[in-house]
C-alpha cells in the first residue's frame, strides 16, 4: 500500500508541476495558428522547406525570458544564414509583444499564446492539473517536413543561439 502511495504521489506530482507530454524526436509538429506583435498570422505550415526554430519562454521582460531574446536576437544573422526560422512563443498578449520586440529591438516574431492551446499541444504547459498554468521554457528544432528534429529541455538563456548551432553542427557529421 505504501508503494502505491508513492507512486500515485509521484505520477500527481509529475503531471501537476510538469504538464502535459513533450512532443519527441520523429514525431510529426503539430500545426498552428497565432499573431504575432503586429498582428500578423503565422502558421508553422507557412514555414515547411525551412528548419523552425520554436521557443517557449515564460514571460516578456523577464531576466531570463530577456536573455534568451537577446542572444538570439544577438545571434540572428548566425542563425539565419543555416537557413532558420525564428519564432518565439509566450502567453502575453500582443500588446506587451509589442513593448517587448521594440524595447529589445528583436527581429523575429514572437507569438501569443494567450489560450494555451499550442502549448498544451507541444507540451509546454507547467502545472496542466493545478489550478495554475504556467509555460515551460522549451525549444523545439523542427526540420523542413514539419517534424520534431531535436527537443531543448534545459535552455541556456544566456547562450541559447549556441545551443542551437551546435546541435546542428553535430547533425551535419
Amino acid at each position: 500500500m505504501k508503494y502505491l502511495a508513492t507512486f500515485f504521489l509521484s505520477f500527481i506530482f509529475s503531471t501537476t508541476l510538469f504538464g502535459g507530454d513533450m512532443l519527441t524526436i520523429g514525431q510529426q509538429a503539430p500545426d498552428f495558428s497565432l499573431k504575432d506583435a503586429q498582428g500578423k498570422t503565422h502558421k508553422l505550415s507557412d514555414y515547411k522547406g525551412k528548419i523552425v526554430v520554436l521557443y517557449f519562454y515564460p514571460k516578456d521582460d523577464t531576466p531570463g525570458c530577456t536573455a534568451e531574446a537577446c542572444n538570439i536576437r544577438d545571434n540572428y544573422d548566425d542563425l539565419l544564414k543555416r537557413n532558420l526560422v525564428i519564432l518565439g512563443i509566450s502567453f502575453d498578449d500582443q500588446n506587451s509583444h509589442q513593448k517587448f520586440s521594440a524595447k529589445y529591438n528583436l527581429p523575429f516574431p514572437i507569438l501569443s499564446d494567450s489560450d494555451k492551446k499550442v502549448a498544451e499541444e507541444y507540451g509546454a504547459l507547467r502545472g496542466a492539473l493545478l489550478s495554475f498554468v504556467g509555460p515551460k521554457r522549451i525549444t523545439y528544432l523542427i526540420d523542413e517536413n514539419q517534424k520534431i528534429l531535436h527537443l531543448f529541455k534545459d535552455v541556456e538563456t544566456k547562450n541559447h543561439s549556441a545551443q542551437i548551432v551546435n546541435v546542428l553542427n553535430s547533425m551535419k557529421k
